[in-house]
C-alpha cells in the first residue's frame, strides 16, 4: 500500500468502557480506565502517553460505563494543539446505530465508525484503556507495515504454565510472526519455536489497516452469536484470512528504558493485581520506573504545593521510608513506610502505615496502625483506627478483603474504630 508523503495517517482509537468489576470497590462510580494510580496518575494515562510519545495525536477515547470522572480527567488534563489539528475527544456511546449502547469492544468501534470516516486514516491504532506499561507504537506500526498484515496483535512473552489465564497467539513455526490460532485461555498450547516454555499473550493491543478494521467490524456486527470482542471475535477472523501476525513485546525499545524495567507490563484488573502493581513501584529499584523523563509519563494533579513531613521529636516523627508522596500530602508526627500515598492525604501524629495505597484527599487520624490496605478517596479515619490488623473486625465495618489479604475501604466509607 501506498502511504502519502510523511508515512501513514495514524488515527488511535482509546478503548475506555470497561466497567471493572474485579475492582470494587474502586469502581463502584468510576470506570475502571479513571481509577487513579501511583499517587498522581489515572491508569487511562499510561495508555495514552504511550501513544503520544509514540507520535500519534489524534485520539478518540470510547466511554460508557460510569464516564463521568472519566470525561473530565481527559477533558482537563489532554488537550493537544488544535491548530494543529490534533486532538484526545472522549466520545460517549451515542446509541448511532440503533437502540443498543456498546454489547463489546468491537461494537463500540462499530458503531463509531464516523470517527474513521471523518479522519480517514490509513492505520488505526486500538488500545485498552487499563494497563501500567511503556510502548513505543511506532515500532508495532512499521512491522504491521512491512508485513502487510491486516490486523497486528501485540503480544508478551509468559510462562507456558499460565497459558489458562489469557488469551494467547499461537504462531506458525515457519513464520512466528504470522498468527496461526487465537486462543482463549487454553490449557496446553504450543510452546514458542525459540522458547518452548514460553507463549504469547495478547496485551489487547492492535494495529489495523484501516479498511481490514472497517471490513471486520462491520462484518461482525450481523454474525449471530458474536459476542463483538476484539480479541474474541475480530481477531480470530482475521486470522482465519490469514491476516493476522503477532508483534512480539520483547522487540520494542522505549527511550530511557532499563533491563530492569524494560518490557514490564502489568493487567492491574484485580485488586491484588493493582495492589503489586503499586509496590512495584516503592522498591529502592523500581521494576517500573516512573523516573524515565526520554519517555514521560503525562498527566495533571491540579494545584497542590509541595509534600511536608513535620514533628521531629519527643516520639513524633514524620517520615516516609521506601514510599511515593505525592504533592498536597502533609505527615505530621507519622510514619509511612512502603506505601503510595496520593494528592491532599495528611496523616497525623503516632500514626504508622505500612505497605498501602492511599488515595487522594483521605484524612487519617493521630495513634492509627494501617497494613496492606488500599484506601479509596476521601475517607476519614478516626483516631485510634486499624485497618489491616485483625481481618474478622475489618470485614464487621463492612470493608473488602482480597484473596490474598488487601483490605480495600471503598470510596467515602465512614468508618468507626
Amino acid at each position: 500500500m501506498a502511504y502519502r508523503s510523511g508515512g501513514p495517517k495514524v488515527l488511535v482509537i482509546v478503548l475506555a468502557g470497561g466497567e471493572g468489576k474485579r475492582l470494587m470497590p474502586l469502581t463502584r462510580d468510576r470506570a475502571k480506565p479513571a481509577v487513579p494510580f501511583g499517587g498522581i496518575y489515572r491508569l487511562i494515562d499510561f495508555a495514552l502517553s504511550n501513544v503520544v510519545n509514540s507520535g500519534y495525536l489524534k485520539i478518540v477515547v470510547l466511554t460508557q460505563y460510569k464516564s463521568h470522572s472519566l470525561d473530565r480527567h481527559v477533558t482537563k488534563t489532554w488537550r493537544m494543539s488544535t491548530m494543529l489539528g490534533n486532538y484526545v475527544a472522549p466520545i460517549p456511546a451515542q446509541q448511532r446505530i440503533g437502540k443498543s449502547w456498546y454489547m463489546g469492544s468491537a461494537d463500540a468501534i462499530f458503531q463509531s465508525l464516523n470517527t474513521i470516516t471523518d479522519e480517514r486514516p490509513d492505520i488505526v491504532v486500538v488500545v485498552g484503556a487499563d494497563h501500567v506499561y511503556r510502548m513505543d507504537f511506532s515500532q508495532m506500526v512499521e512491522q504491521h507495515i512491512a508485513t502487510g498484515a491486516g490486523v497486528t496483535v501485540a503480544a508478551i512473552r509468559q510462562p507456558k504454565s499460565t497459558s489458562d489465564q489469557f488469551g494467547v497467539i499461537d504462531v506458525e513455526p515457519e513464520d512466528p510472526q504470522r498468527i496461526r490460532a487465537f486462543l482463549e485461555k487454553p490449557t496446553d498450547p504450543d510452546g514458542l519455536p525459540d522458547s518452548p516454555d514460553e507463549i504469547l499473550a495478547s496485551m489487547g493491543n492492535y494495529v489495523f489497516t484501516a479498511d481490514a478494521l472497517v471490513d471486520a467490524v462491520t462484518a461482525d456486527s450481523t454474525l449471530e452469536g458474536s459476542k463483538h470482542d476484539m480479541g474474541g471475535d475480530i481477531v480470530p477472523a482475521l486470522v482465519e484470512q490469514g491476516a493476522a501476525y503477532a508483534y512480539d513485546f520483547k522487540n520494542n525499545v522505549v527511550p530511557g528504558g532499563t533491563e530492569r524495567d524494560m518490557g514490564y507490563w502489568r493487567d492491574v484488573g484485580t485488586m491484588d493485581s493493582y495492589y503489586d502493581a503499586h509496590m512495584d513501584l516503592v522498591s529502592i529499584h523500581p521494576v517500573f520506573n516512573l523516573y524515565n523523563y526520554d519517555w514521560p509519563l503525562y498527566t495533571t494533579y491540579g494545584y497542590f504545593p509541595p509534600a511536608k513531613f513535620v514533628h521531629g521529636a519527643n516520639g513524633r516523627f514524620g517520615e516516609a521510608l521506601n514510599s511515593a508522596v505525592s504533592p498536597g500530602v502533609v505527615i505530621s508526627g507519622a510514619r509511612v513506610n512502603g506505601s503510595v500515598i496520593s494528592p491532599d492525604v495528611h496523616v497525623h501524629s503516632y500514626t504508622e502505615i505500612d505497605d498501602s495505597v492511599v488515595l487522594d484527599g483521605v484524612q487519617v487520624g493521630r495513634h492509627c496502625h494501617i497494613q496492606k490496605a488500599v484506601i479509596d478517596k476521601n475517607v476519614v479515619i478516626p483516631d485510634g483506627t486499624s485497618i489491616g490488623l485483625d481481618h474478622e473486625h475489618d470485614l464487621a465495618r463492612g470493608f473488602s478483603i482480597t484473596e490474598s489479604g488487601i483490605v480495600v475501604v471503598g470510596k467515602g466509607h465512614e468508618i468507626t474504630a
